[in-house]
C-alpha cells in the first residue's frame, strides 16, 4: 500500500522555542506553531478558527531556529506528522499529533531595510543570519517600518 505523509504550515510561533540535546549530543527544538482561518458565515458574519500545532525539529538547523525566532514572528514549516501515544499515572490513554519539522523558512525578512532594487546577494552582505536565510529561500521582505500585526 502506498503512503505519503507530507504537511506544510505557515503561521506565527505561540511560544520561544525551546532548544534541548539528547545524549548522542543530538540538538532538538520543540515550538509550537498557530496557523488560523477566517471566513464569513451565512449572515456576512467574520469567524475565526485557529490552529495550535506542536512542533519538532531535530539535528543542525534547530540550533539556528532557536537562536532567530521568538514567539509571535512568522515561520514556514515542512516535514510529516507523527502521533504520539502515552497512558497517564491515572491510566488514561493519551495521544496528540505532532509536525516533524524537516525543513524551514524565515518569513518576514529582516528590519534593516534597503533599496529594494538590489540584488539577493548584495541585500544579505552585512545582514544577520535570519535576514540573510530569508532572502536566499526568497521569502518576502518587509522594508523596516513599525507595523508588525502582533
Amino acid at each position: 500500500m502506498a503512503s505519503y505523509n507530507r504537511i506544510v504550515l505557515m503561521g506565527n510561533l505561540t511560544r520561544d522555542p525551546q532548544l534541548s540535546y539528547t545524549p548522542a549530543n543530538t540538538a532538538i527544538c520543540k515550538f509550537g506553531l498557530a496557523t488560523n482561518h477566517k471566513w464569513k458565515d451565512r449572515d456576512g458574519n467574520l469567524q475565526e478558527e485557529v490552529c495550535f500545532v506542536d512542533c519538532t525539529l531535530f539535528g543542525r538547523s534547530a540550533e539556528p531556529f532557536n537562536q532567530y525566532l521568538k514567539k509571535g514572528q512568522p515561520v514556514l514549516v515542512e516535514g510529516r506528522l507523527r502521533l504520539d501515544q502515552w497512558t497517564t499515572p491515572e491510566g488514561e490513554k493519551r495521544r496528540k499529533h505532532e509536525v516533524i519539522v524537516e525543513n524551514f523558512t524565515f518569513v518576514g525578512g529582516g528590519r534593516e531595510g534597503g533599496d529594494p532594487g538590489r540584488s539577493a546577494d548584495r541585500q544579505t552582505e552585512g545582514a544577520s543570519p535570519a535576514a540573510a536565510a530569508a532572502s536566499a529561500e526568497g521569502a518576502p521582505r518587509e522594508h523596516g517600518g513599525d507595523d508588525i500585526p502582533f
